[in-house]
């Protein structure tokens, strides 16, 4: 074997042995970057494969969960890199541990979808937990920019407007799912939720398992649930409420549920 043959095969498996490219060197790494306001910030507990070194580990998590693959691609260089690279700023060991590490990783906002969780976790808590560089991963901590939080719309209602429309202040609610939660009759469930709210509940809820299943169709439970609720405010005086589980097969199921 000639010696560069020999040069180029001692080089390809130094880079190649833990299946890791140079992602420091790519720009994954940056002890200097300075935190934006508007970043969303990770802190990862890395444990790196043997051989690896612990920077290069934390780069290429940054690397992984931003723009990276698993190779070099020209087309890298279509897209503005150097802002959309996710940027490991700084390693730490982990207090009595032999080779684990705390890895803080930033990331540009623009990276994520407006108001999607399901994105934001597919790009940080995605497959990059199966890459060969680290043998273990765990994300420990995250910090979300007010201007993404933003970005969520949130619920419809929140604790003040369940509050104002329950008429409860100055105390917790007062809540239960009825039980069993598979099983009963639509009359016999509606005869749950009244007992619990005469009894003194301000409202019960459907368990997550229940439906609409043969033994008892939505619409049903939801009469009978209704009438309860209606039949104990007119018995209590006070305002009493019923959560359905509006769950279904289709989102045009749910609408109109």
């Amino acid at each position: 074997m000639s010696n560069s043959v020999e040069e180029r095969t001692r080089i390809k498996n130094e880079r190649y042995e833990s299946g890791v490219i140079p992602y420091a060197e790519m720009g994954y790494w940056d002890p200097n970057y300075v935190v934006k306001d508007t970043d969303v910030l990770a802190l990862f507990r890395v444990s790196p494969q043997p051989g690896v070194d612990p920077v290069e580990a934390s780069a290429a998590v940054a690397g992984e969960s931003s723009t990276a693959t698993w190779t070099v691609v020209w087309t890298d260089l279509l897209t503005a890199c150097d802002l959309y690279r996710a940027k490991a700023y700084k390693v730490d060991a982990v207090p009595n541990t032999s080779d684990q590490y705390f890895a803080y990783i930033a990331y540009d906002i623009d990276l994520f979808e407006e108001g999607s969780i399901a994105n934001l976790t597919a790009s940080i808590i995605g497959n990059v937990f199966g890459f060969k560089a680290v043998k273990a991963l765990r994300l420990e901590d995250m910090r979300l920019p007010v201007a993404y939080l933003k970005t969520f719309q949130g619920p419809a209602t929140g604790l003040v407007v369940e509050r104002e429309r329950m008429d409860k202040f100055g105390r917790p609610f007062l809540g239960a799912t009825v039980k069993p939660k598979l099983g009963l009759s639509g009359k016999n469930y509606g005869r749950v939720v009244y007992e619990g709210l005469k009894g003194g509940l301000d409202f019960l809820k459907d368990d997550e398992n229940i439906n609409s299943q043969p033994f008892m169709r939505w619409k049903e439970r939801f009469l009978y649930s209704m009438e309860a609720v209606n039949r104990s405010i007119a018995g209590t005086g006070e305002v009493r409420g019923h959560y359905m589980n509006i769950t279904a097969a289709t989102m045009e199921d749910m609408y109109e549920r």
